[in-house]
């Protein structure tokens, strides 16, 4: 068949039998007793995460208070790592969880995008085209990093985590005994060794359907005969085909009904994803093994990028971002000066406390451009940034706003909220349908602070003086349907009240703020809704959007009530500005049913939030069919009549009991209630059956029986802020690589259904509207339009380009978002792919110490005579004539003090001499030598005997630069070190 058509073959192969390929589960068991990839990595990362808090804690005079094993929890980790918290103090894993599942989603995901690649899951004996994944995807995680594109960072490191995973199931590690991860699979500078030739038979027949001794015994006598010692046997994996039974003459298969090479002599085969699989049972030795690697993995990446890094790389912060996105055209220097106002207040309040924001972004925006976006972790140089912010110039009315917004979008964290300041309609309201898109995939909150607009007046001072245009309402509805589908609000009022409307800015930035209850009704009418308030909840705030003749009544749960017209109560203080009410609800109020009455026949919005470490975060997934039935990432939206399933994870608690999770259509009085399957560890696999048209939104109900409620046990409930609207429409992708190099341009097919009832209506016809849009503005071409021809299958294709610029920064992220819509424009879906671009490391080498010079020996460390007495140890450290040279050097063990001084030598590489001296009480040191694009070696020391090593020339000195640090801070600078090694020195 034509080449075309056999990708489109196979992609139908890989979406229909995922894990075709064999694997661990990538998210789910079904067995109960095996280990999903999901689990590998959830228990890695923490363990990691763990161990990164437990020893900065260490540093600073902390203590730390957290065994460290598989039973760890995100909740329990995200706690211990807070050192400020007490046992009842609000903590957030919100963000952390997140993280962890973009992590575990990226690496099921492997198993659909690469599911007929023996190299992505170390197949066919390709042990070194397996390393050659991991190596690039840990250095795509390195760049990413060192651009703070965390997100990016998060993709990779799933994907890299998967195949390193993937060895310790598929190649026979485990039966040679061994105990411990093979450590050359992340070291590319490191011979991959004892490997079977290509003629080497490996595997014997299983017999009746028994695979436990299928492995020759002779592999390690064959190893002895080429002479290779201290190792036992020699390394092979299994041979899989869906297509094919060829292989090898006397190699081992991967085994399983969909594997045809299993089928041929010697039959059987040697994998270890579950129990049930042909060495099932060495399962939970791999496992442990695919763990302990993925810890080590990550060290790796731990050590490259710095504690403070590796911590935001793993979303361990307990606040959000604070994220501005500002019109600076003519007109918004009121705006301005109270987005200034309120973001400084907000930074000189928190800072130093858990509650200051993880992050600052800005990006401002007029006509006819918009930003660039300023992204930092400091908060004065966000200060700086705004406060530079002028309005001037504008031209036209509209303004570029949803192009600043979509820069937001995908530079924040997912779930960040973000507050758009304008005064004006936007000028590319076509983006409308990427960012709902975006909205959707990043669940993130919008709010938009519009001013003037109460008055429909646009007031803008132009070279002729001050001009006035109307911005209609559907200019303002566009924002309004925006903030809807994020769970954001459309905040209008008046310049001279912004600064009583910017309170929800102060609110939003507070610890632990969970969404209780929200509900919008457009269009408007009298209706009554209820909310329940549990024992964990702190200051809750109620805000009401709506015109000026809205009414209201709030009843507790003990019947208490307060009107409208009373803005001081029994219940909660009231404050009016433009079209939003805020009540503070007073502290002590009662649990349980609060209800509140509204009376408009205009569009409104009721929105319930607190405080609160209990809430949950969800994940749309898919179903697919085959010998290893699971789930993965689901992009883009749910359809109609069809079923769906969310996989939820509730935070902040261990003792919740979940009685009902549904599909609320908040506009309606549509519920669609779902079908719990509890997974452990706070995780519920939630399926919908035939859900309708409309538009939803996430609500959990249960009980919690924790010690820090009000009442035992107290009902609660939550609700998700991101709408999920569903779609008649299918777009699906087949992104072959979403990674690539500078100067590189990648294609991406796509396809358009139609669906009934969720099924693909293969007798359909008809035209598609198709918008491709990119975040960064690169060169793209993409058909304008695709059709559904008679005879298709229902089906129309496509192919969109993205060109990636040679100028392009090694660890840039892309995000591509391609719409369709139907004829008819009632009816759209979304594909959102991430392009991770990293430019090919040549260095893969790891920096290289040598001994100068050592001190006298030491008294013994426990003697009183040590801390009267020092040592010291010198060496040079140095990263090749063709390496790139040293970018940081860290202390990671050892309080004394380091120096470090960059020697160039005349035709040969730099050498970074460090000189370390500290009191003989503490007689090791260790250092972290990094170089410039993250190859890590570590230097250990001892003091022990005196020895003596030649001095160091300095004929060929051009420059030196001196640096220095004390204690356990990272020395950032592009230099070479010499380590003054007290006794002994150690390279490993």
């Amino acid at each position: 068949m034509a080449a075309a058509q056999r990708r489109m073959f196979l992609v139908a192969v890989v979406v229909t039998l995922p894990c075709l390929i064999g694997c661990f589960q990538p998210l789910f068991s079904y067995d109960r007793n095996s280990i999903t990839h999901r689990v590998i990595t959830q228990r890695a990362i923490l363990r990691k995460t763990a161990e990164v808090c437990r020893d900065m804690a260490a540093a600073e005079g902390r203590d730390f208070k957290l065994t460290i094993d598989d039973s760890l929890s995100a909740d329990k980790v995200q706690r211990a790592c807070s050192c400020t918290c007490s046992s009842t103090s609000l903590i957030s894993s919100v963000l952390f969880q997140t993280s962890i599942a973009n992590v575990f989603f990226s690496n099921a995901k492997v198993d659909v995008v690469y599911a007929l690649s023996e190299e992505h899951h170390f197949d066919d004996e390709t042990f070194k085209g397996g390393r050659d994944v991991i190596t690039a995807g840990v250095s795509a995680v390195k760049a990413s990093v060192r651009l703070e594109n965390f997100v990016a960072a998060r993709w990779s490191l799933g994907r890299a985590c998967h195949t390193l995973q993937d060895f310790y199931s598929h190649s026979n590690w485990v039966e040679l005994g061994k105990t411990t991860p093979y450590s050359n699979l992340i070291r590319p500078d490191q011979p991959l060794e004892n490997l079977a030739g290509p003629s080497t038979p490996t595997c014997r027949n299983c017999t009746d359907g028994n695979c436990a001794d299928n492995l020759l015994p002779d592999l390690v006598q064959q190893q002895e005969q080429q002479g290779q010692q201290g190792q036992q046997g020699l390394l092979t994996s299994g041979y899989f085909n869906i297509f094919s039974s060829e292989k090898p003459e006397g190699k081992c298969s991967h085994g399983g009904s969909f594997d045809k090479t299993s089928k041929k002599d010697p039959v059987g085969g040697i994998s270890k994803d579950d129990v049930g699989s042909s060495h099932g049972s060495l399962h939970h030795k791999a496992a442990d093994l695919a763990t302990n690697a993925t810890v080590e993995l990550l060290e790796d990446i731990r050590l490259a990028v710095g504690d403070k890094n590796f911590l935001r790389l793993m979303g361990l912060s307990q606040s959000t971002v604070l994220c501005f996105v500002i019109d600076t055209t003519g007109s918004m220097s009121e705006d301005i000066a109270e987005a200034k106002r309120v973001s400084f207040e907000i930074i000189d309040s928190k800072r130093g406390t858990q509650d200051e924001p993880s992050a600052y972004i800005l990006v401002p925006f007029n006509d006819p451009g918009f930003g660039p976006l300023i992204m930092t972790t400091d908060a004065d140089v966000f200060k700086a940034a705004i406060n530079k912010l002028t309005a001037s110039g504008g031209g036209d009315i509209p303004e570029l706003c949803l192009s600043g917004l979509l820069l937001a979008l995908t530079a924040a964290p997912p779930s960040s909220e973000i507050f758009v300041f304008t005064d004006a309609p936007a000028k590319d309201a076509f983006l409308k349908g990427t960012i709902t898109a975006l909205i959707e995939s990043t669940k993130s909150v919008v709010t938009f602070m519009l001013t003037d607009v109460l008055d429909s007046r646009r007031r803008r001072r132009s070279s002729q003086g001050v001009a006035s245009r109307a911005v209609s309402q559907s200019d303002a509805q566009l924002y309004r349907d925006l903030a809807r589908a994020s769970g954001g609000q459309a905040i209008e009022t008046t310049k001279s009240d912004l600064a009583l409307a910017t309170t929800v800015i102060k609110d939003s930035s507070a610890s632990a703020v969970v969404s209780v209850f929200q509900v919008v009704r457009n269009p408007g009418r009298p209706d009554d809704f209820t909310f329940t308030v549990d024992g964990s909840l702190r200051n809750i705030t109620v805000y009401i959007t709506g015109t000026s003749s809205l009414t209201f009544n709030l009843t507790s749960s003990t019947g208490v009530s307060q009107s409208s017209s009373q803005s001081t109560g029994p219940l909660a203080s009231l404050t009016t500005v433009g079209n939003l009410r805020r009540l503070s609800l007073n502290n002590d109020n009662q649990t349980g049913s609060w209800k509140i009455s509204v009376n408009s026949n205009n569009p409104y919005s009721v929105k319930v939030t607190g405080q609160s470490s209990l809430n949950f975060i969800f994940n749309l997934v898919e179903a697919y069919e085959g010998a290893h039935g699971d789930f993965s990432l689901k992009e883009g939206r749910p359809l109609s009549g069809g079923n769906a399933s969310l996989l939820v994870s509730v935070t902040g608690s261990d003792t919740v009991n979940l009685t009902g999770v549904s599909l609320f259509d908040s506009s309606g009085p549509t519920e669609v209630n779902g079908s719990l399957e509890a997974l452990g560890s706070g995780n519920y696999l939630v399926t919908f059956t035939g859900v309708p048209s409309g538009d939803f939104v996430v609500r959990l109900r249960g009980e919690d029986s924790s010690s820090t409620s009000r009442s035992t046990p107290s009902a609660f409930q939550r609700q998700a802020n991101t709408q999920i609207k569903t779609s008649a429409v299918s777009v699906t992708v087949q992104a072959n690589n979403t990674n690539t190099e500078p100067g590189s341009t990648i294609s991406v097919p796509f396809t358009v259904t139609t669906t009934t009832n969720g099924v693909v209506n293969d007798s359909a016809t008809g035209a598609f509207t198709v918008r491709a849009n990119n975040d960064r503005s690169y060169g793209s071409t993409s058909p304008s339009t695709v059709t559904i021809a008679a005879g298709s299958g229902g089906k129309a294709n496509g192919t969109v380009t993205l060109t990636i610029p040679a100028s392009a920064a090694s660890g840039t992220d892309v995000t591509l978002t391609i719409e369709a819509e139907n004829a008819a424009t009632t009816d759209i879906n979304y594909a959102v792919i991430r392009v991770s671009v990293a430019a090919k490391v040549t260095d893969v080498s790891s920096p290289v110490c040598q001994v100068v010079s050592s001190s006298t020996s030491c008294p013994s460390s426990s003697s009183s005579l040590c801390a009267s007495s020092r040592w010291e140890f010198m060496a040079n450290l140095t990263d090749g004539v063709n390496g790139t040279g040293i970018e940081s050097v860290t202390l990671r063990q050892g309080n004394g003090t380091l120096n470090t001084s960059t020697v160039a030598e005349a035709g040969s590489a730099n050498v970074t001499v460090a000189t370390y001296s500290a009191s003989c009480c503490s007689q090791t040191v260790e250092l972290s030598v990094v170089d410039k694009v993250g190859n890590v070696g570590t230097c250990v020391g001892q003091a022990r005997a005196a020895t003596t090593a030649a001095p160091v020339t300095t004929a060929a000195v051009a420059a030196v630069i001196t640096a220095s640090s004390t204690g356990g801070s990272s020395l950032s600078m592009a230099h070479c070190l010499w380590i003054s090694v007290g006794l002994s020195l150690l390279w490993r």
